[in-house]
């Protein structure tokens, strides 16, 4: 399946927030497509923006994102804020920008464990069959634009991914971009799947969400962390991506546990889940002060072990969580991100 629209970027208001200058106005193309994998039944849903006028593709101008533990890419990455997202910031630059909603979120096919109760099977969708959709969308891309290699970008748990992806496959990664990177903890994880054995999935409500969201955060801070309706905004299309979780009371989004196990096992066992020396593109590592489900020692204990990734660097983002990408600050991510981006389009 693949639905094309195009769609005027209006960057109105790039005055007011201090977006570099560019167009007033640049029409974007969005696709969607849906992407057979290995395992029959699954598919990968990825979505692509660009320029209405780009008519080559080279690696350097072509980023993959991918998503976290809890919720899909589309509903954070192209989650029109003030009129502007994060993947249409980056397309107006330039660039082929696409997501991707791993086998379990969002879009993508959920395996058949998630139409059980979460205890009738094992956690599902772990880093080892992420990494696979990973390669799915990353050769489905490199097909379709006629490139070698392009740059990747991960949040969260995606950042384990796409490290882990790169360490495999060196030659098709231009720049690697970790937000929020995840690494070996001190601290307790925040993404629990409450007590008892680990089941296929867990589920999360709003509540729990803004809970989550906000902690680490001062409390003189809190009430300016996120513009007004910006969580609502969020909220209402993430949840609206679980239908079966709509149906509950209170409503959930469900998220599959592969990545629960995996932290039990490695990072919260004090075992990397990759070997940082093997990645060998140039590296961002981004995060943000509050930062409590992957705090700042993460990204501070990971960086001096990349030693052969040439023109590495570690960006501390002043007054935001975990979630900067939606909240007051999130140009300061947007800003440190494309300057990292943009150095392989001059060099």
């Amino acid at each position: 399946m693949v639905r094309l629209s195009i769609a005027t970027a209006g960057f109105f208001l790039a005055t007011l927030l201090s977006i570099p200058a560019l167009a007033q106005t640049r029409p974007l193309v969005t696709e969607e497509m849906m992407v057979k994998t290995s395992d029959p039944g699954i598919e990968i849903y990825v979505r692509n923006k660009r320029p209405a006028d780009m008519t080559s593709f080279r690696p350097e101008q072509t980023v993959l994102y991918v998503h976290g533990a809890t919720y899909p890419s589309e509903t954070a990455f192209d989650l029109k804020l003030d009129g502007l997202s994060w993947m249409e910031y980056i397309a107006a630059r330039g660039y082929d920008v696409w997501l991707l909603d791993l086998r379990g979120y969002g879009k993508s096919t959920r395996p058949k464990e998630m139409a059980d109760k979460p205890e009738a099977n094992p956690p599902i969708v772990n880093g080892e069959t992420a990494v696979k959709d990973i390669g799915t969308a990353v050769d489905f891309i490199l097909r379709h634009r006629n490139i070698p290699r392009l740059n990747l970008l991960g949040w969260s748990w995606g950042t384990t991914l796409m490290a882990t992806y790169t360490t495999q496959n060196a030659a098709k990664v231009e720049r690697l971009v970790l937000y929020a990177p995840s690494w070996i903890r001190q601290t307790p994880s925040l993404v629990q799947a409450g007590a008892g054995k680990l089941g296929a999935y867990r589920m999360v409500n709003r509540d729990q969400a803004r809970e989550r969201w906000y902690t680490g955060v001062p409390e003189d801070k809190k009430a300016s962390l996120i513009p007004a309706g910006w969580f609502d905004a969020w909220a209402a299309a993430t949840f609206a991506t679980d239908p079966d979780g709509a149906t509950m009371n209170p409503p959930v989004v469900r998220a599959p546990n592969g990545v629960v196990q995996d932290g039990a096992e490695f990072f919260g066992a004090g075992k990397p889940y990759y070997d940082p020396a093997k990645i060998t593109a140039p590296t961002l590592l981004v995060g943000a002060e509050w930062d409590r489900d992957t705090p700042p020692y993460m990204a501070q204990t990971l960086f001096p072990l990349l030693v052969n990734s040439p023109g590495k660097r570690y960006v501390a983002l002043a007054e935001g969580t975990h979630s900067i990408i939606m909240e007051r600050n999130r140009l300061k991510l947007f800003e440190a991100v494309q300057a990292f981006l943009d150095e392989a389009k001059k060099s």
